[in-house]
């Protein structure tokens, strides 16, 4: 049986370069209302710039050495590789905070540090 489904690896396989943004990462513990455990590098939550009730989101994939877990509550300073998506560019400003969501439900808080544009 042929599935119509297919996974595509957007963030690898995007023609466009991506934009790198070097940011600050803080989970949220699961009592607050996170995940039930930390994160390893290669992360792909959505990423909402809006409010919470907004579900335009980005493709981002987070990034740290890869050995390493982000824990719950923890705060690290990390890579996040967007696709280049309509409107992201204006909203990558330094300072700038967005959400980290799983679906609907907020996991963790980004504030850029840096933007660079990879070729």
């Amino acid at each position: 049986m042929v599935s119509v489904y297919a996974f595509v690896d957007l963030v690898d396989k995007d023609p466009r370069p991506p934009i790198v943004v070097r940011a600050s990462l803080r989970l949220l513990r699961t009592e607050d209302g996170g995940r039930r455990s930390g994160v390893r590098s290669g992360y792909r939550p959505n990423h909402n710039f809006a409010g919470p009730d907004d579900r335009e989101f980005y493709i981002g994939q987070i990034e740290f050495d890869s050995d390493e877990t982000i824990e719950l509550g923890e705060s690290r300073e990390v890579l996040v590789r967007f696709i280049s998506g309509p409107g992201l560019q204006e909203r990558l400003q330094v300072g700038r905070n967005w959400r980290i969501q799983e679906g609907g439900r907020l996991v963790g808080e980004a504030t850029v540090l840096e933007v660079r544009h990879e070729t």
